[in-house]
Parts: C-alpha cells; sequence; structure tokens
C-alpha cells in the first residue's frame, strides 16, 4: 500500500473537460489529463484493500491496487507492465469504459472511489509518449493458422494474444479499415483514431495480416476459411439493431444510431463525401433531432448532433427515470441503476423518460413529427415489470431527424451464421461457453458481443483473450496464455 492514511487525506480529483462552448467547435477529444503530481497523490487514495472489490468489477481482472501502487511510487513503467499483463488496450478501456470498477471500490461507499479509470489511461498514455510500448513478436512460429473474423476490441484482442504465441493469424474485417464498432461506432471526440492506428502498426509487427473490405458469407465462405485455417473465430459484435416498428417508420429522416455514427467517423478520417455519406448522407445540422433511447450510443448520437449545429436535440426513454443516487446498502459492489448524465448531456439537450413512441408523422414523404404517450412501470406479483400508457398523456414533438439508439437484439442475420449453421442461445447469440469458446462446429469459436450480446469494450477484451488461450489450446494442447 502507497500511503496507509492517503485516502483520508486526499480528495478525490478527475480529469475535467473543456469548456462546452469550445468542445462543441471540432470533433477532437476534450478530456483534460490530470498532471503526473496529481496522478500520484490519487494514486495514493487507494486503500489495497484485503478484498480488492474493485476487481469485482473489473471484467478484464486487471490487478488495480498493484498499479495504483506502483504510481504512488513513481514507477510508470512497471505499472504499465503490469497493467499490460492483463488488459491489452488500455487507451481503450480509458477512454470508453463505464468504469465499473469504481462502482465498486470500497471508497464508493461514501461516493468518492479511487480514480481508476484515470490512472489507468495516464499509465498507457505515458507508456506511448515514453516508447515503452514495443511490439512483442514470437520467439517461435508454431506452424498453425488462424483466422478472426470481426476486427472490434474482441478480435483485436484475440489475434494479438494469438500471434504473440507463434501462431499466423489473419485479422478480417468487412469495412475498409479496422477497428469495427471502436473505429466507426464511437465518435473521435470521445477516442481520437490514431489511438487503434498505432495498434495496428504494433500487431502487424507482431506477424498478425489483416484483409478489409472481406465480408465473409459473401467474399468468402465459412466452409473456405475453415479449409484454409487451423482455426477461425468469430467475433463480429452484435450489430442488428432494435427497431421501432411504429407506423410511418418508413419515412425520411428516420435512421439507426450507427449509420448516423459510422457516416461522421468516415468524414473524420478524411473520406470523400459521398463515399462517407452516400446518397446525401445523414446530418443534423438545423434541423431539430430526436434520439430514441437513453444509453451510451443515444448519448454519442446527442454530442455528435451538437457539433453538426442542430437545431436541437431531444432525448426520449422508454423506462422511468431512474434515482439520482442508489441505495450503497443495497447495491455495492454491484453496478447500480441510477441517473447517469454524460458529456453529452451538458451540450444542449432535453430528455425525457417514459415516453412510449406511437407514431411518426411526415410530411411530403419526410419526417415532420413524432406522436408519443406517457407510460407508468408497475410490478406484477411475479415480480415483472409491466408499462401501461397513461390515458390524456398524448403529445406530439417536432423531428427532422430520428436517430434510433435502443440497443442490439444480437449478431446480424444473414450469410454468415446461415453459412456457419452454428446453434445460438435463447437470446439469439452464438452459443459457446466461456471455457472453450467452441461453438457447436469444429474448429469454428467465438467471442465479444457475437457470443455474449450487447455489452462492453472491457468485456469485449476480455473475451478476446479468454479465448485466445482455447483456441491456442485446441491447437496445441495446451496454452501459456493467460485467462
Amino acid at each position: 500500500m502507497g500511503k496507509v492514511t492517503g485516502f483520508l487525506e486526499i480528495e478525490r480529483h478527475d480529469r475535467i473537460y473543456e469548456k462546452t462552448e469550445l468542445r462543441l467547435k471540432s470533433f477532437g477529444e476534450f478530456v483534460k489529463p490530470l498532471p503526473p503530481v496529481e496522478l500520484n497523490a490519487q494514486a495514493a487514495r487507494c486503500m489495497d484493500c484485503g478484498i480488492p472489490f474493485c476487481h469485482t468489477g473489473c471484467p478484464v481482472n486487471n490487478q488495480i491496487p498493484d498499479w495504483n501502487n506502483l504510481v504512488y511510487h513513481d514507477q510508470w513503467q512497471q505499472a504499465l507492465i503490469n497493467l499490460h499483463s492483463t488488459n491489452n488496450f488500455p487507451e481503450f478501456t480509458g477512454r470508453i469504459c463505464p468504469a465499473p470498477c469504481e462502482a465498486a471500490c470500497t471508497l464508493n461507499i461514501d461516493d468518492n472511489p479511487v480514480t481508476i479509470k484515470t490512472i489507468e489511461c495516464a499509465i498507457v498514455d505515458r507508456g506511448w509518449e515514453e516508447g515503452w510500448i514495443v511490439p512483442v513478436p514470437p520467439t517461435a512460429n508454431t506452424g498453425k493458422t488462424v483466422a478472426v473474423v470481426g476486427s472490434g476490441p474482441a478480435g483485436m484482442a484475440c489475434a494479438q494474444q494469438l500471434a504473440r504465441v507463434g501462431h499466423a493469424v489473419t485479422l478480417i474485417e468487412r469495412q475498409d479499415r479496422i477497428g469495427g464498432l471502436l473505429r466507426y461506432g464511437i465518435p473521435d471526440f470521445k477516442m481520437a483514431k490514431h489511438l487503434i492506428d498505432r495498434r495496428i502498426d504494433q500487431m502487424a509487427a507482431e506477424g498478425v495480416t489483416f484483409r478489409t473490405n472481406t465480408e465473409i458469407g459473401s467474399d468468402v465462405s465459412i466452409d473456405q476459411l475453415l479449409s484454409e485455417f487451423d482455426a477461425v473465430v468469430l467475433t463480429g459484435g452484435a450489430e442488428w439493431p432494435r427497431n421501432l416498428d411504429i407506423t410511418g417508420r418508413e419515412l425520411t429522416g428516420i435512421h439507426y444510431a450507427m449509420d448516423f455514427l459510422i457516416q461522421q467517423n468516415k468524414r473524420g478520417a478524411g473520406d470523400d463525401e459521398a463515399e462517407a455519406a452516400p446518397e446525401g448522407g445523414i446530418s443534423a445540422k438545423g434541423k431539430h433531432v430526436i434520439v430514441v433511447g437513453g444509453g451510451d450510443t443515444g448519448s454519442d448520437c446527442i454530442g455528435t448532433s451538437a457539433r453538426q449545429s442542430a437545431a436541437s436535440i431531444t432525448q426520449i426513454e422508454i423506462m422511468p427515470k431512474p434515482p439520482v443516487k442508489e441505495n450503497k446498502a443495497l447495491v455495492w459492489p454491484d453496478w447500480p441503476v441510477k441517473l447517469r448524465s454524460s458529456h453529452a448531456h451538458d451540450e444542449g439537450v432535453e430528455r425525457d423518460w417514459a415516453v412510449l413512441t406511437k407514431n411518426a408523422v411526415g410530411k411530403d414523404g419526410r419526417i415532420a413529427a413524432l406522436d408519443c404517450v406517457r407510460v407508468e412501470w408497475q410490478r406484477t406479483p411475479d415480480d415483472r415489470m409491466t408499462m401501461r400508457e397513461i390515458p390524456g398523456s398524448e403529445f406530439r414533438i417536432k423531428a427532422d431527424l430520428v436517430l434510433l439508439a435502443m440497443g442490439f437484439l444480437g449478431p446480424r442475420r444473414g450469410a454468415l451464421l446461415d453459412q456457419a449453421g452454428v446453434e445460438l442461445d435463447q437470446r439469439g447469440n452464438v452459443l459457446a461457453n466461456t471455457v472453450e469458446y467452441r461453438t457447436s462446429r469444429e474448429a469454428l469459436f467465438a467471442a465479444g458481443d457475437m457470443r455474449r450480446g450487447q455489452s462492453l469494450v472491457v468485456w469485449a477484451i476480455r473475451e478476446g483473450r479468454q479465448c485466445a488461450r482455447a483456441v491456442d489450446q485446441f491447437l496445441m494442447g495446451e496454452s501459456s496464455l493467460p485467462r
């Protein structure tokens, strides 16, 4: 433990944001890192608990008290080694993970957890600045070949781990660039894409081969892959969006959130406008925008719309407004259900809860408004929540652009899953356990959101790493890779 009384003497201090009026002028990152002296102090707040509950909150098994202690003692390079031992890409999680570790921190009992996410991000950012992060090529080649289909965080982690133990790995992506939804689903202002590019360079130096613009199921069949490679891993994510089944859904101006976000990220990457946004594209400029859905994707749509100079932004959510503060005695150290506000909610948005969308109203074939009604949620005797419309509560919201951010139902349906012929679980995800990660088909594995459903980047990295160990064991009979 660094400083025994650190948590008593030092107040929590976290990163701050650039002023709203300044950050809305660009799509660049706007979180201001803490200077090293403050990071040392914040790391000193870690209590080095006998039972570190932060471990229960961190899916990727970060050894949080260990690297907090190392940062406190100014041993940054050793802290980086420790951090990388469990997490291939801390710069991703240090920016976009919601930090369930902090919710589980013992100091969160009185709402002052250690700034774990900030320290994690600072460790890896310093590692890049100092030149400590270099390729880790294998010492020998195994002669085995593996194809990883889908280049999001699960696919990248799986590919890197397998390459480092000597397998010839090909990472396959249907988009034109590697990164999956890290690349095209996360706005640039939350995570700059050069962070992905430098990891790609590192992986290439470690032996990973990248194949973009290749859709498995159409460009290449699953059978072809299985005949060409010794093992195939499906890490294609959960990209089947939940639809809004209402009258008027076909009106121009109603779009899935991901279509909107992908186009903006392509623009940010410098793509030609016609390529980035075919058929005129989706833009919030000067429009009254309604975002349907209250999660992270909805927040990303709000921030993007604000930077595109929307006339107004309204976010509606079908669930009731959660409590501002959780009851710690009931939920800690588990992830609490409470009101969460992101940076985007300070950038000009009206939020409304317990709202059901009934119809889309059009004019000349374009969306003009949404007809909505307020609902109340009641708990049944068998402890299920049911929704009831409140009579007389109908209202209409003006809309020029509606973005559907209501989550995802699982992996995309289509040729890949049809050809794979693998069993699915009750939720429609590819069926595989978290030990072997094998599907119902020989030599075919699955990990990440494609296996577990819509989840967090930190869960994807964990599953990619664990799946890599399972594949290595399948190919070699044993594995030195960690779980």
